[in-house]
């Protein structure tokens, strides 16, 4: 899988040793930020120090992180993690990333009244929607 997008933070490294070997674990985590018009956020981490120097990610950098997914158990909770294995620079075309869809000057389309959903007005729904 990939992901595009800005850096947006890189939090502390975080360090340890393996229970069952005692060699020493290091792992950082960072927060990518998609360029669409819904911009969505994923935060990945890269396992171990060579990585971790390899990459040499800051705030700011744009990406395209090739990453796996996977689930994990603890205290009979489940908890997903997404370990990037591959992380390259890329440049950001923000003229692209910026201009809205042309329409060529046609009217933007209307939704015809059987596609409209139904709406009661009730005075007694509290809802915000």
């Amino acid at each position: 899988m990939e992901f595009i997008g800005k850096t947006i933070a890189v939090l502390p490294i975080k360090e340890g040793n393996a229970k069952s070997t005692g060699n020493p674990w290091k792992v950082q985590s960072y927060v990518i930020e998609s360029h669409d018009e819904y911009p969505k956020k994923m935060c990945f981490d890269v396992f171990g120090e060579d990585k971790i120097n390899q990459f040499n990610i800051k705030t700011g950098d744009e990406l395209k992180v090739s990453f796996d997914v996977d689930a994990h158990q603890w205290q009979d909770r489940w908890f997903n993690s997404i370990r990037a294995w591959k992380v390259e620079r890329v440049e950001v075309d923000a003229q692209n990333q910026q201009s809205p869809i042309p329409n060529n000057g046609a009217p933007a389309p209307t939704p015809q009244s059987s596609d409209a959903p139904f709406i009661e007005n009730n005075p007694n729904d509290d809802l915000p929607f």
